[in-house]
């Protein structure tokens, strides 16, 4: 989850830094992404944990996320007065995988910022070998990825691991065919843009992962996915070039539409669903507090430790790349059909 939460933010700095600048970026949110996850369990009292039951003669509650114990008033069962607490689902790691990588390199990009983003770099582009070959890469991860959000589900848990692997599938294709719909419809000549499906068949596989354990209709995981796929695509055809303008920051990867978003989506999807099935108004309001101060912490350590990596990557001392050395890939890489023969 560590490493992988790191190449979601190397993809938003991806041209503009060179390789050391990447390996100290990878250690430092590493660093935070664990200390995140020792927060979680200190201040809110959240256990990684992968399947969880209790039971008492009249409750009967099981969770295949966190377990997070909010305790009840004393109750009494079998003549005998006691308390007890008791397990909520709240999202998984997927949560923090996205939102801390969506955030942290947001945070680092506009701390790296630079005046030539706004006129885009000179070899900031591509042709069509690139695009078919991002899309290769864009294809085996859609295949995949039902294995990944089905990672963290114990096996035999009643089905829930063939659950979450078909329930990804579903959001994924939904995701795909509407991702493609909105593509056509936003261009104004009507055509389909190659970026807008590299980028968003897997806006519904992120957004259904976050939610993973409160899905259980297949019309919840498509919804979701169908969603996804609507706020990944406008928001990679409209809100890259403006987050530049407006904020500066130069989202190399469009990441935050294509993790960013759909993550937020699924929170507030599982949020939605977890609050349906709950028929306690004190426990409702209870989850929810849980969930907010999960997202909020999250967020707050996120945006810190981008500002303590932007810092330390800008200095001069690691020799940042000039302008017109942005995206070159000849600058640390051997291209033997472009060397100079004596």
């Amino acid at each position: 989850m560590c490493a992988v939460s790191a190449l979601i933010s190397i993809g938003i700095v991806m041209g503009k830094t060179n390789p050391v600048h990447l390996i100290l970026i990878a250690m430092l949110e590493v660093s935070g992404f664990v200390l995140n996850k020792w927060l979680l369990r200190t201040l809110l009292r959240v256990s990684f944990l992968r399947k969880c039951f209790i039971k008492f003669p009249y409750l009967q509650v099981s969770c295949n996320s966190y377990k997070i114990c909010l305790f009840c008033p004393l109750t009494i069962v079998n003549g005998l007065t006691m308390s007890f607490s008791l397990q909520v689902q709240l999202p998984n790691s997927i949560m923090q995988l996205h939102i801390f990588g969506t955030l942290f390199g947001l945070v680092l990009t506009w701390m790296l910022y630079r005046t030539e983003s706004e006129r885009q770099f000179e070899k900031e582009k591509s042709d069509c070998k690139m695009g078919l070959f991002s899309m290769l890469g864009s294809i085996c991860l859609w295949i995949f990825w039902p294995s990944f959000n089905s990672a963290l589900v114990k096996d035999g848990a009643l089905g829930r691991k063939l659950q979450a692997v078909c329930s990804t599938y579903l959001a994924l294709a939904v995701s795909a065919v509407t991702a493609a719909a909105v593509s056509v419809l936003s261009s104004p000549r009507g055509k389909l843009n190659l970026i807008h499906m590299q980028s968003c068949i897997l806006a519904g596989g992120v957004a259904v992962g976050v939610s993973m354990t409160a899905v259980r209709q297949p019309w919840e995981a498509m919804a979701i996915g169908f969603t996804a796929a609507i706020v990944s695509t406008i928001g990679v055809r409209y809100l890259k070039i403006h987050m530049l303008l407006a904020f500066q920051c130069h989202d190399t990867c469009a990441v935050l539409s294509t993790h960013g978003l759909p993550s937020l989506l699924g929170w507030v999807a599982h949020l939605l669903l977890q609050l349906k099935d709950c028929a306690d108004h004190t426990m409702a309001i209870r989850f929810t507090v849980f969930h907010i101060c999960t997202l909020l912490l999250t967020i707050a350590l996120s945006l810190s430790m981008g500002i303590i990596t932007g810092l330390l990557v800008k200095s001069n001392f690691w020799r940042p790349p000039q302008d017109k050395k942005c995206f070159d890939d000849q600058a640390y890489w051997e291209f033997p059909h472009l060397a100079v023969r004596k």
